[in-house]
Formats: structure tokens, sequence, C-alpha cells
């Protein structure tokens, strides 16, 4: 059996930049528009007084990332509620795209089963994540994070600095790879089930057409379904753990500020907690 896993691309003549995985992007727009409108649905479902059962799923969801952004990045972190939320939604809408039945529409699959989709997004959460730490550090304090582990002397921290370059640089590469891997694993178990043919004589004249849809009908309600939901799960919490590890050596730093900033800092929180 001959299986292409080559994804069907359209070039517009400019090379590889120009070259584009047509099915991947049908996909990625379908789970778009898809993710959208579950979006302004639940949003149609939240009232005041008594909740929902959406309202309440959606508050209780609401209120756990909330918890995991104040206890893992910081109280005023709370910006990326949104940016978790929406990854979360989109991710899961793109990786449940594969529990249709896409033997009917052969240009769809997973989105997430693309690299390109996957690594998109890591490198979104990568970029933003710099800013933030940047932000809250300055530029001295965002270079001065890699040079940890702090504690030790700084002729011995700089021999890290490569080390902690390459880690922060794999940062999207291994993010995306993880949700990718698994999603794409998924769809080559999908393909193997549907196509591969069966020799189970005690089941009489059973057609293998009926046997490929039952085991495909298990394979889906957990890979589809539950690894779907878990893989982007994960990709949520990294993306709050990955915030919190732009905050590193924020404690080690403010006794070494020059008192100047230390007092800049403590002025600009006091005017912020004015106008709350």
């Amino acid at each position: 059996m001959n299986i292409d896993v080559n994804q069907p691309t359209v070039s517009f003549g400019c090379g590889t930049l120009c070259t584009l995985n047509y099915n991947s992007l049908i996909s990625s727009g379908l789970a778009i528009l898809i993710t959208l409108a579950v979006a302004f649905w639940i949003r149609s479902q939240l009232q005041s007084g008594t909740p929902t059962k959406v309202q309440a799923v959606f508050e209780w969801g609401y209120y756990l990332l909330r918890g995991l952004i104040k206890d893992n990045v910081s109280e005023d972190a709370l910006f990326i509620l949104p940016l978790a939320m929406t990854l979360f939604l989109y991710i899961l809408v793109a990786n449940w795209i594969e529990f249709l039945p896409l033997g009917l529409f052969p240009s769809l699959h997973a989105a997430n089963a693309d690299w390109n989709q996957t690594l998109a997004m890591g490198l979104v959460v990568f970029l933003v994540v710099q800013w933030y730490s940047i932000r809250v550090q300055g530029l001295y304090g965002y270079l001065r994070r890699f040079t940890k582990p702090f504690e030790l002397p700084l002729i011995v921290r700089i021999l890290f600095i490569p080390l902690n370059i390459v880690e922060e640089a794999v940062k999207p590469i291994t993010l995306s790879l993880r949700l990718f891997g698994n999603i794409f694993a998924g769809g080559i178990m999908i393909l193997l089930i549907s196509s591969a043919g069966y020799s189970l004589d005690f089941l009489g004249p059973v057609p293998h057409t009926v046997i490929s849809i039952f085991l495909l009908g298990i394979w889906k309600a957990f890979a589809v379904i539950f690894i779907g939901f878990i893989q982007a799960f994960i990709f949520m919490l990294l993306t709050v753990i990955y915030f919190g590890m732009a905050r590193e050596g924020l404690e080690h730093e403010q006794p070494h500020r020059p008192p100047a900033l230390v007092a800049g800092r403590m002025l600009t929180q006091i005017q912020e907690g004015t106008h709350d």
C-alpha cells in the first residue's frame, strides 16, 4: 500500500515563498469561520441574572484560566486571557474538523496537521512573549535573562548564554511540533484504518467498509475528540507558562536596580492603582 503524505500545493511562480498548501488554507479558513461563529454564539449566551449552561461552562473555563495566569505569570497580566482563550478555541475547532467524513471532502483535513500553521501560531506566541519580557523587565532585564542561573557568579553565568539563547529560540519549534506531530499522526492512523484490508473469516459476509467505519468511529472518538482537546489545552497551558518564564530574573534583578529606576517603577504602580 502506497500512502502519499505530501500536501497538494499551488505555486504563483516566485519560488517557495509563493507556494501554498491549498488544502491547508481551505481547512484553516473553515476553522476560522467556525471559530468566529462559535465565539459569537457563546457571546449571545452570556447574560446577567441566571446563567445559561453555556455561560456556566464558559465562566468555569474563564476563571480556571484566570487563576492559571495569576499563579504562573502575574496579577496584572490578564491581557493573556483573550490570546490564550482564542488559541484554545481555534486549535480545538481546527483539530475537530477531522471528525467530519473527510472522504467526501478531499480538500479538508485537520488544519493543524500542517506544520506551517502550527509554526505560525508558535511564532506569534514567541514574539508576544518577547515583547512582554522587554515590557516588564526593560532591555537590561530582558538580556539578563540569558545569563541564568542567577545564583551562580557572573563569570560562570556567561558560559550559559549560548544554551539559554538556544533554549529560547527553539520554543516556537517545540511548541508547534508537539501539536503538529500528534494531529498529523492521528490523520495517518485514520488513513491506515480506512484503507487497510481485513481478513476476518468469522464475521462472515460483513463488508470491509462496515468494519472500517466501525473502527474509524472508535478511533475518531478517542484521537480526534479527546486528543484534539488535550492538545488544544496543552498549547494554551504552555503559552501561559512561557509568559511566566518571560519574568525570570525579575526578583533577582530588583535589588540591583538603580534607586531612581526602582522609585520610578513604584511611582508608576501607585499611579496605576489610583485609576482602578
